[in-house]
């Protein structure tokens, strides 16, 4: 599923926007200020010594409220500058925050129902599994790995301009068989227990309904009986291929090192690693963790599981 930033390249024009109005508030503070502390010293030297003579021949001066005014006027930041440097502190502030701490997200398809719905704003975690350098995305600390069933943000391996959020099914060394609409991992059979069936409010049809219990997390799958387990004609050529074998019944895939294998909660609405392939660790955003707002459901702000 394509997740969209709230605004495109957003961390890119963000930091743009942050080197820009830092280097004109620097410029300001360290030597356009001072230039204009010189500029008026200079004038309000020349308008005493006038002042001065004018009392000097007894004529009377009330001059502290012009004083002031060219003072003021001297000293005043150009709009510009006033600008940048009223807007620098707050962008840079929301470039560390979103950078490295949380980012928004918004989600825009169905591939992640039951778990997130259309239209839900989430918060992504960026630090969890570690420290990376904002835009090129490059991890410089190690922090934690990603587990089996967390749900992770990443730049979708055949596209890095779109963030993609799956679940983690299988991380580096996993044996991942999906047959049957089944998932067997190191060849331990998942546990499903069946739930009340799930109305597609999108297409306004009926789910089957389970919660998967993913090697000790349990979170909510669905499924769609009319589809078929994996649609072959949809798979793609992608690195580490041959460790995959398909069939009609599914599949089964040997996660290669630094890599993860994901997979949407709405299995048969969702292009995935079936379809793709791995995700690489280069390529990890953070982990989605909470849902901030729904304009759409007031009701679905909470922790994501």
């Amino acid at each position: 599923m394509n997740l969209q930033v709230i605004l495109g390249n957003f961390a890119l024009i963000l930091f743009i926007l942050m080197v820009v109005t830092g280097v004109i508030w620097f410029l300001d503070v360290f030597y356009l200020a001072k230039q204009r502390r010189a500029a008026a010293d200079r004038a309000l030297a020349d308008y005493d010594a006038r002042n001065a003579k004018l009392t000097a021949d007894g004529i009377k001066v009330d001059n502290q409220g012009n004083r002031a005014a060219i003072e003021a006027g001297l000293l005043r930041q150009p709009t510009w500058i006033e600008y940048s440097g009223s807007f620098f502190p707050v962008i840079a502030l929301v470039f560390f925050l979103r950078s490295f701490l949380y980012e928004p997200f918004k989600i825009p398809s169905s591939s992640m129902v039951p778990t997130l719905l259309v239209g839900d704003l989430i918060l992504v975690n960026k630090f969890t599994y570690g420290i990376r350098l904002p835009v090129i995305n490059q991890k410089i600390i190690q922090i934690n790995d990603p587990q089996r069933g967390d749900v992770m943000v990443f730049k979708y391996p055949q596209d890095m301009s779109q963030d993609y959020i799956k679940r983690v099914i299988g991380v580096p060394g996993d044996k991942i068989t999906y047959e049957n609409k089944r998932l067997t991992v190191n060849g331990v059979e998942v546990k499903y227990t069946a739930l009340d069936d799930y109305l597609d409010d999108e297409h306004l049809v009926y789910n089957k309904q389970y919660t998967e219990n993913l090697t000790g997390v349990s979170h909510r799958i669905l499924n769609n009986e009319a589809a078929p387990t994996l649609n072959l004609e949809g798979v793609k050529q992608f690195p580490y291929s041959e460790n995959c074998t398909y069939r009609y019944e599914g599949f089964t895939c040997v996660v290669p090192a630094g890599n993860y294998f994901m997979m949407g909660d709405n299995r048969d609405n969702s292009a995935d690693s079936r379809y793709w392939g791995f995700v690489p660790d280069k390529n990890i955003v953070g982990k989605a963790f909470f849902v901030w707002l729904n304009l759409g459901n007031w009701r679905r702000i909470g922790t994501i599981h």
